[in-house]
C-alpha cells in the first residue's frame, strides 16, 4: 500500500478484524452494484470510501428530478445524465483511488453471468423482483455471495444469500417466482428517503464483511426495519430444498 493509501485507509486499518492485511483484500476485490438510484447511490459511496478496488455500476436509467430526494449519488446539475456516469463521476471524486465501471445496460442472461463471475460480491440495488431472481439465479450458479435490499414508503429490509455455504437458503427460498408477489414503485407508493440511506449502508456493510471474512451477518436471516417506529424485527431463513433456483446444488 502507498502512503496516501495507509493515510486514506488508516481508520480501517486501526480496527483489529480489518488492518492492513483486510485493507489490502478490499483494495484487491470487486463489487458488482446493479442499480444506481436509491439504495446503490449509498452502497456504492461507501464501496468506494471503503475502497474496494473495482466497483461496476449497472443500470439503464437516466437522473430525474424526482431521484433528486433520496438518490443522493446525483445532482440537479445531471439531471438527463445516465446514472451510472453520474454515479461513477461521484465516485471518483470520493476515492479516485478505485476503478469505476460504468454499464448504461439492463443486464440479464449470459451478459448478467459473466458480470456476476466476475464480482468478488454483488449488491442487488434493484426495484423489481424480475431483476431480484435474474441476479439471484446468476449468484447461485456463480457461487457469489449476494446482498439484498428493498424499500417502499417506510419500510425496508436487508438479507444476504451466500451460495458457498450449502446450508444458506437463496432469494428465491425466501420469494418464490411463482409465489404472486407484486412489485410496487417508489412513483406510486412514495419512500421516505432517509431509509434508502440505511438499508443502502447495510448492504455496504454485508458486502464489506464478505470481502473480509468478518461474521455473523446477515446470511440465513431477513432483517426488517420498521422506518416509523424505528423497530428492527430479524426473522430466520430456512433453506428450501425443494427450491428451483439452488435446490440442487
Amino acid at each position: 500500500m502507498t502512503d496516501d493509501e495507509l493515510l486514506r485507509y488508516s481508520r480501517h486499518i486501526l480496527l483489529d478484524d480489518i488492518g492492513i492485511e483486510g485493507q489490502q483484500r478490499l483494495l484487491a476485490a470487486s463489487a458488482l452494484v446493479i442499480g444506481a438510484g436509491g439504495l446503490g447511490s449509498p452502497a456504492a459511496m461507501y464501496l468506494a470510501a471503503s475502497g474496494v478496488g473495482r466497483i461496476v455500476l449497472v443500470d439503464d436509467d437516466e437522473v430525474d428530478l424526482t431521484n433528486l430526494q433520496r438518490q443522493i449519488m446525483h445532482s440537479t446539475g445531471r439531471i438527463g445524465q445516465p446514472k451510472v456516469v453520474s454515479g461513477r463521476e461521484s465516485l471518483m471524486q470520493i476515492n479516485p483511488g478505485v476503478e469505476v465501471v460504468a454499464l448504461r445496460e439492463r443486464a440479464s442472461g449470459e451478459r448478467l453471468a459473466e458480470l456476476v463471475r466476475a464480482a468478488s460480491v454483488v449488491l442487488d440495488c434493484s426495484d423489481n423482483f424480475a431483476t431480484r431472481h435474474d441476479v439471484n439465479r446468476a449468484c447461485v450458479a456463480a457461487r457469489v455471495p449476494l446482498v439484498s435490499g428493498a424499500a417502499i414508503r417506510f419500510d425496508g429490509q436487508a438479507s444476504v444469500f451466500d451460495a458457498r455455504n450449502p446450508q444458506c437458503p437463496c432469494y428465491a427460498c425466501l420469494f418464490p417466482e411463482d409465489g404472486g408477489f407484486e412489485d410496487v414503485a417508489c412513483s406510486s407508493m412514495g419512500v421516505f428517503a432517509p431509509l434508502v440511506g440505511v438499508i443502502g449502508a447495510m448492504q455496504a456493510a454485508e458486502a464489506l464483511k464478505l470481502l473480509l471474512g468478518i461474521g455473523p451477518g446477515l446470511a440465513g436471516r431477513l432483517l426488517l426495519l420498521d422506518g416509523r417506529a424505528m423497530e428492527w424485527t430479524s426473522i430466520g431463513i430456512a433453506r428450501n430444498p425443494d427450491c428451483p433456483t439452488c435446490g440442487a446444488r
